[in-house]
C-alpha cells in the first residue's frame, strides 16, 4: 500500500473502500460485510462512510466488518451539515461512534456546506480531537472558494483533506481545486472513480484495459491514482471487486495510456463548478 502525507504529518492509504449505498438492504448485508473484511484482508484499511449512508446503516455495517480489527483500519466519516453546529456535531460524532462499535475515528468529515459558520462546525472537531474521539478533521464538497474561506480561520489551516468526485468525466478540480490543494499539502480524496460504472463501457478505457490485462474498472481507478496528492475510495460490495480494487495499485499507466485517456476524455480548458453526486 503506497499512502500520502497529511498535513499533520500522519500517513493515510492512497486506496480504500467506499461505503455509499451499504446498509440499505439486509439482504445484502452479509456480502457488504464480507466484502469489507476480504478488503482488510488485502491491506484496503482505508474504509469511508458517512452518517447519511443508509440512514446509519452503513456505519453499522462498518461497524461489523471491523469488529476486533480496529487497527487495521483508517476509518473515516461525514457530518450532516445540518448536524454541524457545535454540541449538534460531538453528538453526531458520538452517534456515528456507536453505530461503527469503536472508540474513535480517524479523520472526521463535514459533508458538505452548510449555513453553519465554519468556525463553529471546527471548533466542534477541535474538541472532538481534544476528547480522543477523532484524530484529525477535514470537508468534502468544498470548492476553491469554500477552502480559501476555511483557510481563513485558525482552526480550517488544520483540515486534513477535501474529499471531492473525481473521475475521468468529471475532471473540473484539475484546473484549480487540485492545485490549489497541492500548493497546500492537502490530500484530495476522489470518490466515485469509476461514476458508479456508468464509464466503464468506454472504448478506450477497454483498450487500455487490454494492454494491461486488466478491467476498465481498474483503469479509471489507475487513472485516478495518477495523480499526485489524490486518493480513492471505490466501493466493492462484493469479494471479486474488491479483489480487482486492491489490484489496482500494481498498474503503472504509460504516456501513451494517459494521452489516450485524455483525448477521449479532455481536461478542463476553464473552470468548471463543482460537481456533486
Amino acid at each position: 500500500m503506497r499512502h500520502l502525507r497529511l498535513p499533520a504529518g500522519d500517513a493515510m492509504p492512497v486506496l480504500g473502500q467506499g461505503t455509499w449505498g451499504m446498509g440499505e438492504r439486509a439482504a445484502r448485508r452479509a456480502d457488504e460485510i464480507d466484502a469489507l473484511r476480504h478488503g482488510l484482508d488485502l491491506g484496503l484499511g482505508l474504509i469511508d462512510t458517512a452518517e447519511m449512508y443508509g440512514s446509519g446503516g452503513a456505519e453499522e455495517v462498518v461497524g461489523e466488518a471491523i469488529a476486533g480489527r480496529r487497527d487495521e483500519v483508517f476509518l473515516v466519516s461525514k457530518v450532516f451539515p445540518h448536524n454541524a453546529g457545535r454540541r449538534a456535531a460531538v453528538e453526531a460524532c458520538e452517534r456515528s461512534l456507536r453505530r461503527l462499535g469503536a472508540d474513535h475515528l480517524d479523520l472526521y468529515l463535514l459533508h458538505w456546506r452548510g449555513g453553519t459558520p465554519l468556525e463553529e462546525t471546527f471548533e466542534a472537531f477541535d474538541q472532538l480531537r481534544a476528547d480522543g474521539k477523532i484524530r484529525h478533521f477535514g470537508v468534502s464538497n468544498f470548492d476553491p472558494d469554500d477552502m480559501a474561506e476555511l483557510f481563513g480561520t485558525d482552526l480550517g489551516r488544520e483540515c486534513a483533506t477535501d474529499q471531492v468526485l473525481f473521475n475521468l468525466t468529471r475532471r473540473g478540480v484539475e484546473w484549480d481545486l487540485l492545485p490549489w490543494c497541492a500548493q497546500r499539502e492537502v490530500p484530495v480524496m476522489a470518490y466515485s472513480p469509476i461514476e458508479q460504472g456508468r464509464l466503464l463501457g468506454a472504448p478506450v478505457l477497454r483498450k487500455v484495459a487490454e494492454r494491461h490485462s486488466a478491467t476498465p474498472a481498474q483503469i479509471a481507478v489507475a487513472w485516478v491514482l495518477a495523480h499526485e496528492g489524490v486518493c480513492a475510495i471505490p466501493k466493492a460490495a462484493t469479494r471479486q471487486h474488491v479483489a480487482e480494487n486492491a489490484a489496482v495499485l500494481d498498474i503503472e499507466l504509460s504516456d501513451a495510456d494517459l494521452a489516450d485517456l485524455d483525448a477521449a476524455f479532455p481536461a478542463p480548458s476553464g473552470p468548471v463548478p463543482l460537481e456533486i453526486l
